[in-house]
């Protein structure tokens, strides 16, 4: 009796091991991110956006785990971004690179099948990059004023990589606030658009700063103003919009190129969590602070609800913009 009393004990002693071990096996599979995580890039391989997430997935891995990119294209970034609206398998480990093309998209398109800030968690912004408002070298303006004030009187014309992208919707925004009639000239990428503006084929741009700034800097492109809200610490002597059209209607104008991670609104708080604390370390490291001159940028603030916050005012402006442009599709 004694015996068989023992080997009760025992059996139930192992029992009881076997379900704490089970208990914190299944703790511990839950963790996350327990798979890799997928950062998707709304646009075609080698572009800004490309190389930003590819450096952002590089210095990531080094926190959490492997971040794999994957490139789809199409449609003004919806189509990615359609896709992860949709949720379903996978989507608590995909997160997406969003930039002006999340809120201008939903403008242009006004039947997209997800709304852009509800079906979405936010997580982070990671850079805001100005853009600049240049003419050609040998143009007869030299001042935003002096611009305005003949684009009022001519018709005078600016260029884009395309219909809908962040330039041309910055061009149209002055156009707006400045009452000019200034005429659209689209092209297929910065690639056609740059050399059309050197050469002065279009009289002003509003173009990213990575774009312009090597011809800033060589003498071909004279930088009126930036776009942000304040001056760029690699443009120091060119005054803001805000600042240089005072006078024109201009002294509430901001637009940037903004990067941020969003993710699926069923997206884990844990991941969240994670992601914003891994991304607080990566930001201050020294690799990606001295990644961010080559874009002309600075560091994003906003996080979870300021960026959702600044994602749904970019959304109002830009829906405004394109129902004064007749932009809708």
């Amino acid at each position: 009796m004694l015996k068989l009393m023992k080997r009760l004990v025992r059996s139930k002693s192992l029992c009881a091991l076997a379900a704490v071990s089970l208990t914190s096996g299944a703790a511990m599979a839950d963790e996350w991110p327990d798979n890799n995580i997928r950062l998707v890039v709304p646009y075609s391989a080698g572009g800004t956006t490309d190389l930003l997430s590819r450096k952002v997935a590089d210095l990531l891995q080094s926190e959490l785990t492997t971040v794999v990119v994957e490139n789809r294209p199409g449609a003004g970034s919806t189509v990615a971004t359609g896709q992860l609206a949709r949720g379903g398998r996978g989507s608590d480990h995909a997160i997406l690179m969003a930039s002006p093309g999340h809120t201008i998209g939903a403008s242009l398109y006004p039947n997209l099948r997800y709304n852009p800030v509800e079906d979405f968690t936010f997580i982070r912004n990671v850079i805001n990059i100005p853009n600049v408002m240049v003419v050609p070298a040998d143009s007869p303006y030299t001042s935003v004023a002096e611009f305005v004030e003949a684009a009022r009187t001519q018709q005078l014309s600016f260029s884009s990589p395309g219909i809908g992208s962040s330039i041309h919707m910055s061009g149209e925004l002055f156009k707006n606030l400045t009452g000019t009639q200034l005429v659209h000239v689209p092209f297929r990428g910065s690639g056609e658009a740059l050399p059309a503006l050197l050469a002065g084929d279009v009289d002003v741009a509003f173009e990213n700063m990575p774009t312009v700034y090597p011809h800033i800097q060589s003498g071909k492109l004279r930088a009126l103003a930036v776009t942000t809200a304040t001056p760029s610490e690699f443009l120091p002597e060119v005054p803001t919009l805000q600042t240089a059209g005072e006078g024109y209607g201009l002294e509430n104008y901001e637009t940037s190129a903004w990067f941020g991670l969003i993710a699926h609104k069923s997206f884990p708080e844990e991941g969240v969590t994670k992601l914003q604390a891994a991304l607080d370390t990566m930001m201050a490291s020294d690799k990606f602070q001295s990644f961010l001159p080559q874009f002309g940028a600075v560091a994003g603030q906003e996080v979870g609800g300021d960026f959702r916050q600044m994602v749904n005012a970019e959304l109002v402006k830009w829906a405004e913009v394109a129902e004064q442009a007749n932009l809708k599709r």
